[in-house]
């Protein structure tokens, strides 16, 4: 008979598989300190050597790390699904930012569908309360300030997706972003008009998403980054123009 006797589970593979379910649905994000070792028994219910082997378990599968002094952490690693070498080859060419460009349209455009039909009514209060903040910092002209909180209304959207897949995926892909790998996020807020039009085009991401317009949503996304393709292409052809004019100045302010 295909009947196995049913052994009872241990407290620290209970812990185990609850911060396991925590990191993999992004709630604990890469980075992040955990509570105490003591503050964990205590929320958990459990002793703390069933936490302290939970937490070796955790270690070795990569997930945790431990800081002597520090406390005990989400690992880093799991914010980066590119090798070094392949970062690096990012970074030295830059037509790898519309291949990023496309695959970002493709994503989150089904990001945005999904948090449409899927995201509950508390996911599209995170997202319209990160456009509240984007509205805000508008006002402020803080070009650094305003490329956190777009990453952070992008992330929003793919968070209330809620596929798991897609949000290591694309945190990872954010992260990449944040270092410069892609073009640096902030050249697009220089501009006053490129600035007033990057908000339009959330507000009308945020107006679908709250009111559950899963295609609406999908076009929204599309049109924001068609619009980002054609002024990241239009800033790199100024930089050329301007490389080769400075080559020009140079050769005639040198004849005299």
């Amino acid at each position: 008979m295909p009947f196995q006797k049913i052994e009872p589970e241990k407290l620290s593979d209970s812990v185990v598989r609850q911060i396991e379910r925590l990191i993999l649905q992004g709630i604990l994000r890469p980075g992040e300190r955990l509570p105490s070792e003591r503050d964990l028994s205590d929320r958990l219910g459990v002793s703390r050597p069933s936490v302290r082997e939970a937490v070796s378990a955790l270690e070795s599968e990569g997930l945790l790390v431990t800081r002597a002094s520090s406390g005990i952490y989400v690992a880093e690693v799991l914010n980066s699904a590119f090798s070094p070498a392949l970062i690096n080859l990012f970074a030295r060419h830059p037509d790898a930012v519309f291949d990023y460009l496309d695959f970002r349209r493709d994503l989150e455009a089904m990001a945005a569908e999904r948090a449409a039909r899927l995201g509950s009514d508390t996911d599209l209060k995170v997202v319209d309360a990160v456009f509240q903040k984007m509205e805000a910092a508008a006002q402020k002209r803080d070009p650094a300030d305003e490329a956190a909180l777009d990453a952070e209304f992008h992330m929003a959207i793919i968070e209330a997706s809620h596929n798991v897949v897609m949000l290591h995926m694309m945190r990872a892909m954010f992260g990449l972003l944040r270092e410069g790998v892609f073009y640096n996020r902030q050249v697009m807020f220089r501009q006053k008009m490129t600035r007033e039009a990057l908000l339009d085009q959330h507000r009308d991401i945020n107006a679908a998403l709250q009111a559950r317009d899963p295609e609406a949503a999908r076009a929204a996304v599309e049109r924001h980054l068609n619009f980002v393709e054609a002024a990241l292409k239009d800033h790199f052809r100024t930089e050329r123009n301007e490389a080769v004019a400075r080559l020009r100045f140079a050769q005639e302010t040198g004849r005299g």
